[in-house]
């Protein structure tokens, strides 16, 4: 018995039967020799961590754009903590931790610059639109690996493609990472959002605080285990109606006061601006862009390239292609 088929073995003696068990995968688009030692879940999971798309990451806006303090987030320690909340949830509710993981770590690899300012940008430019997890799906099964995809699971793929949107994960690991995703972003950002100044802690809604906590612990704990407690053996995870109004009602609260409040205003005009220049410039001069960009143009359409290039970017990649392209260079005299 190999390494893989002893850890196959034990998630079908330990997990729930709701769980997704790796030995009954639907399988990747192009079958590959198993592992001897990883399970297809955890396999998975090394090729999102060890994607380039992954290591870029580290330098895209989650909420702050190009924070100078050191502790705001990012879009990958975004990414950790998602992945963090939903192994608990996972781990509690006997599902298939490894296969939570993966989504989870792969949900946000076609986010673009500027977070969801440049996702808004490139909504409006592109014909038929675009949202970053369908851009993360095609960023596993397209873009990644020198145009060949990671080849992932069908699990983990669906799982990226519903983390947001209207579309619902057909697995319970999949229905972690949304709910975690969510229970991060709202929590994490309001941490940021009272280091920065823009929220003063007499601000919060208290009527929501006193459900969920006051500490940032005390309210991530709170949603956990709420949502522990009520989809226990269910086909679905589900909140109880306290909970779960004390939760919508610090997301529209910060919906108000953070992401759409005027503060940052200034700030997303100029990227919103970088990106259609951006966009612009290289739909008239594509063959500037990287070689494996300009074929996705030849096969696609112009556009379709022009959008793959400017959601690989980082926040500091696309300020410097910007500078580059637009802003005059000094006359160096000797």
């Amino acid at each position: 018995m190999t390494i893989r088929e002893r850890l196959e073995l034990e998630e079908e003696q330990r997990l729930s039967p709701h769980a997704v068990l790796a030995s009954r995968t639907r399988g990747r688009e192009h079958p590959m020799e198993p592992c001897p030692m990883r399970t297809a879940f955890q396999r998975d999971r090394d090729r999102i961590l060890h994607s380039k798309s992954f290591r870029r990451l580290k330098f895209k806006t989650q909420v702050f754009l190009a924070p100078e303090g050191d502790h705001y987030r990012t879009r990958l320690t975004h990414t950790l903590e998602v992945a963090q909340v939903a192994r608990g949830l996972a781990r509690a509710l006997r599902l298939n931790e490894d296969l939570t993981e993966a989504i989870a770590l792969g949900h946000d690899l076609g986010h673009t610059p500027f977070g969801h300012i440049g996702e808004r940008a490139l909504d409006a430019l592109m014909p038929e639109g675009f949202r970053h997890n369908e851009q993360s799906l095609r960023m596993v099964e397209v873009l990644e690996n020198g145009g060949e995809g990671l080849n992932l699971t069908w699990e983990v793929r669906d799982g990226i493609l519903c983390h947001s949107g209207k579309q619902f994960p057909a697995t319970l690991e999949g229905q972690c990472v949304r709910r975690a995703d969510r229970i991060a972003y709202l929590n994490h950002d309001l941490d940021d959002a009272l280091r920065g100044g823009v929220l003063k802690p007499y601000e919060l809604p208290a009527d929501c605080l006193k459900v969920l906590g006051r500490s940032h612990g005390e309210r991530i704990n709170t949603m956990i285990m709420d949502i522990v407690q009520n989809s226990e053996g269910k086909d679905r995870l589900s909140m109880s109606p306290l909970v779960q109004e004390a939760m919508d009602g610090l997301r529209e609260f910060m919906f108000e006061r953070v992401y759409r409040d005027k503060w940052r205003a200034a700030e997303e005009a100029r990227c919103d601006l970088l990106m259609k220049q951006l966009f612009r410039y290289y739909m008239d001069h594509p063959g500037e862009m990287p070689e494996e960009f300009v074929l996705i143009g030849y096969k696609d359409g112009s556009a379709r390239g022009v959008c793959d290039f400017l959601s690989c970017m980082t926040d500091r990649y696309a300020v410097r292609t910007y500078q580059q392209l637009f802003i005059p260079a000094a006359f160096p005299v000797n």
